[in-house]
């Protein structure tokens, strides 16, 4: 092999070319760089306490389709993508030994405790070989060193004083150019196979034609995806109001499928934004997105803050809750089934696409923990398997902030149900789009099948507890909005039927119920 210096480039939640440091890294270090994916067995077992599967069908095809774009990409650069099935730090010292004249491995540093034990395992064999390590920081929008705050142990725990001191203390770093030529692979150095899901021990999953999210993986996609949403439609500059809708592809952005696998770089959406608002608009809806960027930002310095206290049942604040084993109401929550039509309409829809809207995973997450009493991590590690967009500190710490021992400055929250639906889906449009048995009932009904008399039941072909669960808990706080709901026909008084769109009362919430007052959820 080559004499002349290599870089080996480990890609892992990074799938980019723009705004990826290592590359550049890499480009001024190196006469050849080997990008290099690994697809780790140990991603394709079971989760850690439940044994649920670890990655499902509709990640992995969108993983699958971001590694091959990124070979794409690469490949037009002069380099290409070397891909692996293997255990990281196992193909880095293959590769090694191999090649003969490695002088760095350089790969992005992550927060959770399996990414940075790999981590650990693959510096240990580079210094057991002799070959230096080169580390970059790329997955959020402000930059780890750039937090105002002297230590990450002084990190608030309250997501408003985070925010507020970022935003004027901080800057976020400009984006890094795109290169137009990468040095190429050392020569002789096979690209490898792009495994299939069958290779993995996954079934392809069947599109639905009702998902929310029809995309496909890869910074191709997700660049695209900006474009439309930001200078094709000016979908952006009405984010605010249609961001908690349920039906359709434009209601939010979307991107956070392709932020968690890295084929977007926050940064470069954070400057889109920017260049928007200079030369379209600039007004809530715009800002309300880097809010949420802000957001995932959060997320990951909690997770460096907290570390494993993430995963364990008493979470951050260390505190005892009686929590339920019950494998049959965890069951009829995760597969759609517990006669409670906004609930089971969204697991529904998490099962059949991979994708749920903000909206719904609150109201999910509420239900399992609030109404049904379960364990939290039974939910969060559902979400690890089916979500596209599985992003370890966000999908952990949004089930610990629902489970009431996360990062929430207030007492315990309670989503009610009913009240839930009918703010968002008055005229029950998106619970009939995914719950089809109850198809013929019309209006907001559907909302509540076991308050409809025997003959309206019949006249809609729905026989509860046959062709339609009975509800496996009812809260008594859901009475108070039995009486409040719109007729089944004429325009919702609301003045929104469409569940793509947010009602007006709600369009000034923080995220979410985070800075209501109200406990009327």
């Amino acid at each position: 092999m080559s004499a002349s210096r290599i870089v080996i480039c480990l890609l892992r939640n990074d799938l980019r070319l723009h705004d990826n440091e290592l590359f550049h890294w890499a480009q001024r270090n190196a006469e050849h760089i080997v990008p290099l994916y690994c697809f780790d067995p140990r991603h394709y077992v079971g989760t850690y306490n439940f044994n649920l599967p670890k990655t499902g069908p509709f990640r992995l095809r969108f993983l699958l389709e971001s590694v091959r774009d990124l070979r794409s990409t690469l490949l037009s650069k002069g380099s290409n993508l070397v891909v692996r099935k293997g255990k990281p730090e196992e193909v880095v010292a293959d590769l090694i030994k191999q090649l003969g004249s490695v002088s760095s491995v350089a790969f992005h540093e992550e927060v959770a405790s399996e990414e940075l034990n790999v981590e650990k395992k693959v510096k240990e064999v580079c210094a057991q070989l002799k070959v230096k390590v080169h580390t970059c920081w790329g997955s959020t929008l402000y930059h780890r060193e750039d937090l105002p705050f002297h230590h990450i142990s002084r990190l608030p725990d309250v997501y408003t004083e985070f925010r507020k001191a970022v935003e004027s203390q901080s800057r976020v770093r400009p984006v890094l150019l795109t290169p137009e030529k990468l040095n190429p692979l050392p020569s002789g150095l096979e690209e490898g196979a792009i495994p299939t899901a069958e290779d993995l021990q996954q079934t392809e999953p069947v599109s639905d034609p009702r998902s929310a999210f029809p995309c496909t993986g890869g910074e191709s996609s997700a660049l695209a995806r900006l474009k439309h949403y930001f200078w094709d439609t000016d979908a952006v500059a009405t984010y605010k109001e249609t961001r908690n809708g349920l039906i359709g592809v434009d209601y939010s952005t979307k991107f956070s499928p392709w932020l968690a696998l890295g084929c977007i770089s926050p940064r470069y959406i954070y400057y889109q934004i920017k260049k928007y608002e200079r030369e379209r608009t600039a007004n809530q809806s715009t800002y309300w997105v880097i809010f949420e960027l802000l957001w995932r930002d959060y997320f990951k310095f909690v997770g460096i803050k907290y570390g494993n206290k993430m995963f364990q049942v008493k979470g951050l604040q260390g505190k005892s809750v009686p929590w339920k084993m019950d494998t049959k109401l965890f069951d009829a929550w995760k597969e759609g089934r517990t006669g409670v039509p906004f609930v089971d309409a969204n697991m529904r829809e998490l099962a059949l696409t991979g994708f749920m809207s903000n909206r719904g995973r609150q109201n999910v997450a509420s239900f399992l923990t609030k109404d049904l009493g379960l364990d939290w991590r039974l939910g969060a590690e559902w979400f690890e398997y089916l979500l596209i967009d599985h992003d370890v500190c966000s999908n952990y710490g949004n089930w610990l902030y629902s489970a009431g021992i996360g990062n929430d400055p207030r007492e315990n929250r309670k989503f009610n149900m009913i009240k839930q639906a009918l703010d968002y889906d008055n005229n029950g449009e998106y619970v009939r789009r995914w719950v089809p048995e109850l198809g013929a009932i019309r209006g907001a009904d559907v909302h509540t099948p076991w308050n409809l008399s025997s003959a309206a039941l019949s006249h809609a072909g729905v026989s509860l507890g046959e062709t339609y669960p009975t509800p496996i808990v009812t809260a008594p706080e859901w009475s108070r909005h039995f009486s409040k709901k719109p007729g089944s026909a004429g325009p919702s008084p609301r003045g929104k039927k469409d569940a793509s769109h947010t009602p007006k009362q709600h369009r000034d919430r923080g995220i979410d119920f985070y800075f209501s007052r109200s406990k009327n959820l």
